[in-house]
């Protein structure tokens, strides 16, 4: 809540921000007045559940409140309950061990000992001041430095000892709306649909020098991922398969190719859409990506921004991944996961030479699409990625 009780509105002002499964939203006021009652402070509300009362300083709200339960007398009372017991602290106990120190050997300088005898007792730690010597005049000799050794107990030796706790150290972390949501959309389509994955390799030699001519040029300087969005549209446009969807009693053939952009987000990911990609240049999907990005990192993202994917795409190069799987993001009936580029040794017309190669792997619901389909697909994504002025075609 942005404002209290009594506080005066206007319409316009923020009263709240409301966090749904994929966003943070403000809650403005469509009212002037005074806002005289606040129906949970902090947790979920039920559909048509009372957020809020605005109404005139000292105006009496209650018989609103009666009527809505009135309307709602099941258990639930129109609010839905929340846990706000303060969590438990776990924090450790640790015994401190403190290590025991030798007593440090006193000068033997005033002992009379025999030279001998002050040797062994220097290698051995002893102090020749606790030992009563049987030589000349109490002279100390090697006998009595021996039998002093022999019958002083074992020093004790201090040994690190690891701090340890009698209870299990760990820290438990609410679950957000976003992680719930991910949880269980991913769930279902890891458990329902039938994943299979082909992989490919491709030679990105000529899509860097591509991307390196045009931002050369361009006044929008485009990145590798902004390559992989338009080059996945050009290639949905000539298999239609693979941009379709699983309906339970049909399959759905889009004819508009939306692509989903995973973005990695603070609680999980967001998939904000660019809609169209194969009628949009390079310069458009890279300002639509970075304004849809950020907009995702800053849960300001609208529902309408993040439906209607038809096709998704999961980068993972930039963090040095070179090859992984994906979950199918539904309702689509494929995701691409997208791998870094390697520079490794590579056989060209015969002789070995230095490569540039990225690896991508195509998630596809088999309920959909067949092997032989998500094959061609790929082949057709790697000759446009390896000769980019296809893209234009």
């Amino acid at each position: 809540w942005l404002k209290k009780v009594g506080d005066e509105v206007e319409p316009g002002d923020v009263l709240a921000e409301v966090e749904t499964d994929k966003a943070t939203m403000e809650l403005e006021s469509y009212q002037e007045g005074v806002l005289l009652y606040i129906g949970i402070e902090e947790g979920s509300v039920p559909v048509n559940g009372i957020l809020a009362v605005i109404g005139e300083a000292g105006e009496d709200y209650k018989p609103i409140l009666e009527a809505a339960q009135a309307q709602d007398s099941s258990s639930q009372n129109g609010l839905a309950q929340t846990d706000t017991a303060p969590a438990q602290d776990h924090t450790a106990v640790a015994e401190v061990v403190t290590p025991v120190t030798a007593t440090p050997v006193a000068s033997d300088q005033r002992v009379k000992a025999s030279p001998l005898a002050k040797s062994i007792a220097r290698d051995a730690g002893v102090n020749l001041a606790e030992i009563t010597g049987t030589g000349d005049n109490g002279r100390v000799i090697k006998r009595d430095v021996e039998n002093h050794i022999k019958a002083a107990p074992a020093p004790r030796i201090a040994t690190p000892q690891v701090a340890t706790t009698s209870e299990d150290a760990y820290e438990d972390l609410p679950v957000s709306q976003m992680r719930k949501t991910i949880a269980r959309r991913l769930g279902e389509s890891k458990f329902s649909a039938p994943h299979f994955y082909l992989t490919i390799e491709m030679d990105m030699v000529a899509a860097i020098e591509a991307r390196k001519r045009i931002n050369e040029m361009a006044e929008v300087k485009i990145s590798f991922n902004d390559i992989i969005v338009k080059a996945v549209a050009a290639a949905l446009q000539q298999h239609p398969t693979i941009n379709s969807s699983w309906l339970g009693d049909r399959i759905r053939v889009n004819k508009n190719i939306n692509i989903g952009v995973a973005v990695a987000v603070e609680d999980g990911l967001l998939v904000p859409v660019i809609r169209n990609a194969n009628h949009k240049t390079l310069s458009q999907i890279n300002t639509e990506v970075k304004t849809l990005a950020g907009k995702a990192k800053e849960k300001k993202l609208q529902p309408n921004e993040m439906q209607g994917n038809t096709f998704t795409i999961s980068n993972l190069g930039m963090f040095g991944i070179e090859e992984f799987t994906a979950i199918i993001n539904p309702p689509d009936a494929c995701i691409l996961a997208v791998g870094g580029i390697i520079e490794k040794a590579v056989v060209k017309d015969g002789e070995l030479a230095v490569g540039k190669r990225m690896k991508v792997t195509l998630s596809c619901d088999h309920r959909v699409v067949d092997g032989a389909s998500g094959a061609r697909f790929l082949n057709t994504l790697k000759a446009i990625i390896e000769d980019p002025i296809r893209m234009l075609v």
